[in-house]
Order: C-alpha cells, then sequence, then structure tokens
C-alpha cells in the first residue's frame, strides 16, 4: 500500500502545475493558520481587553461569512482559470501580503480588524481557485491523497515556523515581528505567480498567433 501510494504522489506531482499549486497551497494554508492562531494575541496587544472595549469574536464571524461568501462567488464567475488562475494568485497574494503589512503598522484596532477580514477573504478565495485546479486534474482517489498530503506539508511548515520564531528556545520574535515575516513570505508568492502568469498568458497568446 504505501508503494502505491508513494507511486501515486510521485505520478501526480510530476506534474508541474500540480506541483506549483500544491506548493502555493502548502505555503499559504501554513502563513493562514499561524495568522488566525496567533490574531487574537495581535488584537490583544493592539487593544488590551481589560482597558478598552474590543469585538474580536464578531469580527472573526463576519471574517468567516465573507470567507464563505468569496468561496461561493468563485463558482459563479466566468473565467478561464487556467490561464488567468496564476495571475489571480499573484494579485490576492499582493492583497494578502498588503493586509499583512497594515496589520502590524497600523496601531488601531479598526484598521487591524480590515486588515484581517481582507486577509481571510482573499485566502479563501484563494484556496477555492488552488483546490479546483488541482482536482480537475486528478481522480477523487488522488485528490483525496493530495489534499491529505499538502495540509501535512502545511503543518510542518507551521510547525517549524512556530519552533523558530515564535518559541522562546528559537528566535521568540514578537507578534508584530511574526506579521512582518509571514508578509515576506506572501510576497514571495506574490513574484512568483505574477512571473507564471506572465509567462503562461504569453505563452497562450503565442499559440494563438501561430
Amino acid at each position: 500500500v504505501l508503494v502505491q501510494l508513494g507511486k501515486d504522489l510521485k505520478d501526480c506531482y510530476s506534474s508541474r502545475k500540480l506541483l506549483y499549486w500544491s506548493l502555493w497551497w502548502a505555503l499559504a494554508t501554513a502563513g493562514f493558520n499561524q495568522v488566525v492562531n496567533y490574531i487574537q494575541v495581535l488584537w490583544d496587544f493592539r487593544a488590551p481587553s481589560h482597558s478598552s472595549a474590543v469585538y474580536n469574536g464578531a469580527v472573526e464571524a463576519v471574517a468567516t461569512f465573507l470567507g464563505s461568501a468569496t468561496s461561493m462567488a468563485v463558482g459563479y464567475i466566468k473565467v478561464n482559470w487556467d490561464l488567468t488562475g496564476e495571475l489571480a494568485l499573484g494579485i490576492f497574494s499582493a492583497m494578502d501580503a498588503g493586509s499583512l503589512f497594515l496589520m502590524y503598522f497600523t496601531d488601531n484596532i479598526w484598521a487591524c480588524y480590515a486588515g484581517y477580514l481582507a486577509f481571510k477573504a482573499c485566502y479563501m478565495l484563494l484556496i477555492t481557485i488552488a483546490t479546483f485546479q488541482i482536482a480537475v486534474n486528478l481522480s477523487m482517489e488522488r485528490y483525496a491523497l493530495m489534499f491529505g498530503f499538502n495540509n501535512f506539508i502545511a503543518l510542518v511548515i507551521q510547525t517549524i515556523l512556530t519552533i523558530v520564531v515564535v518559541d522562546s528556545n528559537g528566535l521568540g520574535l514578537g507578534i508584530s515581528t511574526q506579521q512582518t515575516l509571514l508578509n515576506e513570505v506572501k510576497q514571495l508568492d506574490y513574484h512568483h505567480f505574477q512571473m507564471r502568469s506572465y509567462r503562461s498568458m504569453g505563452g497562450s497568446k503565442g499559440k494563438k498567433v501561430a
């Protein structure tokens, strides 16, 4: 069984397209989970709950609703995701990075809330696109395998981030500095997929001319 699983994984990741989308999935999910896990700490740092009114629960509820809405909206958008999917990843990864920058530089809790809402909505939209792009090229069994393996890699990355960046035995960085580090990861996502999207669109136009 393990040999067959290994063969299936090798076959799946031999496709560059699936490899790139899976890489984004793992990195983005690790970063997203890290933000979600520590966002309450950041909010309490910006506006201590013992000295000011906070609406953390309401913001989480609205963020979840917006995430669901953007995920559903993807199904109604008539777009060739094979052609523009990577461009969308680049653009919305840049928006995610901007949201993290906003949460890092602002001292206003409401701006911090707004940044989180935008961050979560963008992630849910992008993970839906990534899931579709992977699933459409695979059988149900192989998709389930990649889904599990990609999430496993995401958890490994998140664990490494926590040990190295957050834990006192590692760098023990402050919550704001952690946000900056995650933003740098998002910037890498943005530049990588922007370049790939331009190459893909250029190649597509070249084929049409030919």
